[in-house]
């Protein structure tokens, strides 16, 4: 009799429960994981597709960080625009509804105030994200502007807006104090005319008119330019006016009008009709005289500052602080750069002439970028500091005559520069212009989330499995190898003694 191997069929139920075994160790690790396989191999097809759906991802994932490093850098720039803008308007309030009354150091309490104001702006305007300053351009990593107390008064070496402004103030109002004019009699006649020709201090003549009957008058003409009145032929009555029209520094206007009368002792902006024309003419020039001078400490005063601040924080890479050519400055002629060796630059940062926004961006999207760049140096900031280091640093005496009226006209310009005329930036058009960045990141945020959303699930359908499926099959593998297992416990149990006959 032939007895049959049973080794061979051994080995195939081995073979057998391995790879049972195997396979439910998969679907435990599945169950486990809620993944098909931790390699890519085990995808099968769909692994190509799974790397290009991960690395799509992955991008979106560094996109939103940008995104959310980017919000914290707009929300701080948003309160500190709002910060500034606040000051502004509260210097603006104070110098509206200041009153005349002088302190300590000839200066209002609202101008204190304003001391105090302009240094938390410009504090504001040093602020720094992480490791980014905000308003210094592409130069991120410099400091915005120089320390106030630099910025206002200098140092041993370097001129402060305080210096500029007071060069400034001797050559608007010259050596003889009448704004750079000058008046003159010949016959029956007075000319006005300005001191030098292209000199950008001082009044400026812009007009004369007059309702005197006979008389004539020649409007500005020449290098430097003239005008005139004559009285040849005629004679003012009381009553009748000579006005002079007058261009000042900062681009504002006055005009002064004198009016006859025949009393011996005219009083101010009078002049008296004498016994001839001559001494009509001599009158008319002193009260020319005396009135300019008047308005030269007055609304020329005010002006000078305010061109004055202009020219030292009006700068960017083509154009340093300007200062006058000088000394003498009272009959200096013409501006001049500052140098790094002789005044201070308020402002620090990176000074471009590209627009400030460009300055700073990121890309939140594979096809948008988002720019935020700012400079200190951006007129919404230059004309409200500016206007406040006026405000600030300007002094009076309570002596002087025309100390009241001089303030007025100083106080009127600061909240007219605050103010901003039409078609000047202000700091809302810079809130606006970040608002928009905000609004194209939250969108762009938001495009995001249901893009990775629709990814998330493409890539669960390729490498994810069902808990249900692959318990099912765990069950079935394991009923499976338990009846494998009894079989082939069986199949080693078998003795030749049971292919024996009996007996």
């Amino acid at each position: 009799m032939t007895v049959t191997s049973i080794s061979a069929k051994s080995m195939m139920a081995v073979q057998s429960i391995m790879q049972t075994r195997a396979e439910l160790d998969q679907l435990q690790a599945q169950l486990g994981t809620g993944q098909k396989s931790t390699t890519y191999a085990g995808l099968g097809t769909g692994r190509g597709l799974s790397v290009t759906l991960n690395s799509q991802l992955s991008a979106l994932s560094s996109f939103d960080d940008t995104i959310a490093q980017l919000g914290v850098r707009l929300d701080i720039g948003q309160q500190t625009l709002g910060q500034i803008a606040t000051l502004g308007a509260g210097v603006k309030t104070s110098a509206l509804t200041s009153t005349f009354n002088l302190g300590g150091g000839g200066q209002t309490v609202e101008q204190t105030g304003a001391a105090s104001s302009l240094d938390q702006v410009l504090s504001l305007l040093n602020t720094k994200v992480g490791n980014r300053y905000m308003f210094s351009g592409s130069a991120t990593d410099a400091p915005t502007t120089a320390s106030t107390d630099a910025i206002l008064n200098g140092d041993a070496t370097h001129a402060g807006f305080k210096q500029v402004a007071a060069e400034r103030l001797q050559a608007d109002l010259g050596a003889n104090g009448l704004g750079r004019l000058v008046a003159a009699r010949t016959g029956p006649a007075l000319s006005i005319s300005e001191d030098a020709a292209g000199s950008p201090f001082g009044f400026k003549i812009s007009g004369i008119t007059t309702n005197v009957t006979g008389a004539t008058v020649t409007a500005p003409t020449g290098s430097p330019p003239s005008e005139s009145i004559s009285f040849a032929g005629s004679s003012p009555a009381a009553g009748q006016t000579v006005t002079l029209q007058l261009a000042l520094p900062d681009g504002t206007s006055t005009k002064i009008t004198l009016t006859a009368t025949t009393s011996t002792s005219p009083g101010p902006n009078e002049f008296t009709v004498g016994g001839s024309n001559g001494a009509t003419v001599n009158s008319l020039k002193a009260a020319v005289n005396t009135a300019l001078g008047t308005e030269a400490k007055t609304s020329l005063t005010a002006a000078s500052a305010m061109a004055a601040a202009n020219n030292f924080f009006n700068i960017d890479a083509s154009h340093p602080p300007q200062r006058v050519a000088g000394p003498p400055f009272a009959t200096a002629t013409a501006l001049r750069d500052g140098t790094s060796t002789d005044t201070v630059s308020w402002y620090t940062g990176e000074a471009g002439s590209d627009p400030a926004r460009s300055t700073a961006s990121a890309r939140v999207d594979p096809t948008i970028s988002v720019s935020y760049g700012m400079r200190a140096n951006e007129q919404a900031f230059t004309s409200m500091i500016g206007a406040m280091a006026v405000y600030a640093t300007k002094t009076y005496s309570s002596s002087d005559p025309n100390a009241s009226a001089a303030y007025a006209a100083m106080s009127q310009r600061v909240v007219t520069s605050l103010d901003g005329p039409p078609g000047q930036q202000k700091v809302s058009d810079i809130e606006a212009e970040l608002a928009g960045a905000q609004t194209t990141i939250a969108a762009t945020k938001d495009r995001h989330a249901q893009t990775s959303a629709t990814v998330t699930d493409m890539l669960q359908s390729i490498t994810g499995v069902s808990p249900e499926e692959v318990g099912t099959k765990i069950l079935a593998l394991q009923t499976s190898l338990q009846a494998t297992l009894q079989t082939t416990a069986m199949m080693y149990q078998t003795s030749i003694l049971n292919y024996l006959p009996n007996g």
